[in-house]
This record gives C-alpha cells, sequence and structure tokens, in this order.
C-alpha cells in the first residue's frame, strides 16, 4: 500500500478546483516559484502556509499531510456542521455561496 505524498494530494485537490498553482499561490501569500517547489516535493511548506493551502483548497492540514482519508464523510460531518456554524458570521455571502455551490454540485 503506497501513502499518497503531500505534493500529490495537492495536484488532486489544485486539478479538482480547477485553479492553478498561480492562483493558489496567491491565495496563500507564496510566489508561485515557491509554490511550484511544494508540488514537486522539493520543499515542505510550515504549518501556517499548510492551513491556508487546506483553506484555499477547502480541504483540512490532516488530509494534505496523509492524516486524514478523503472522503471519510461519516467521521467528519460532525466537525463540519460545528465549524460552519462557528464561522458563518464571519463569513462573506461569495464564501456562504461558494458552500452552497459546493452541495448542490454533482461530481
Amino acid at each position: 500500500m503506497t501513502q499518497t505524498t503531500f505534493a500529490e494530494r495537492l495536484a488532486k485537490l489544485l486539478n479538482k478546483q480547477g485553479m492553478t498553482q498561480k492562483e493558489l499561490a496567491e491565495r496563500v501569500g507564496v510566489t508561485e516559484a515557491t509554490m511550484s517547489r511544494y508540488m514537486h516535493s522539493e520543499r515542505i511548506p510550515k504549518s501556517e502556509i499548510i492551513a491556508n493551502i487546506a483553506t484555499a483548497l477547502h480541504t483540512t492540514s490532516d488530509y494534505l499531510l496523509g492524516t486524514e482519508k478523503e472522503g471519510d464523510f461519516e467521521n467528519d460531518y460532525p466537525r463540519i456542521v460545528r465549524l460552519i456554524a462557528r464561522n458563518s458570521a464571519n463569513m462573506t455571502q461569495e464564501q456562504k455561496n461558494a458552500i452552497i455551490k459546493a452541495l448542490l454540485e454533482n461530481d
């Protein structure tokens, strides 16, 4: 059984989101060259950058680091609901719309 690396998970999520390395780098606050190094396993980001990447890609740091499986919905559901409820007052209308859109989309 092979473990998916940070770079592989990052690439998969970028592709799924239809986002470029440059767009992600801008959202995270790093240079495009730095993001490229993360994508090619030449550099490991600091924890705060991993958290920013996770936020930008609508995932968790645990998933990016390989400590959480993708699609573990049964275990994630209560945490997701609490997270949204706790932060909804601070969310922009655009962020709320993005959540609604994600819920209504079919993969």
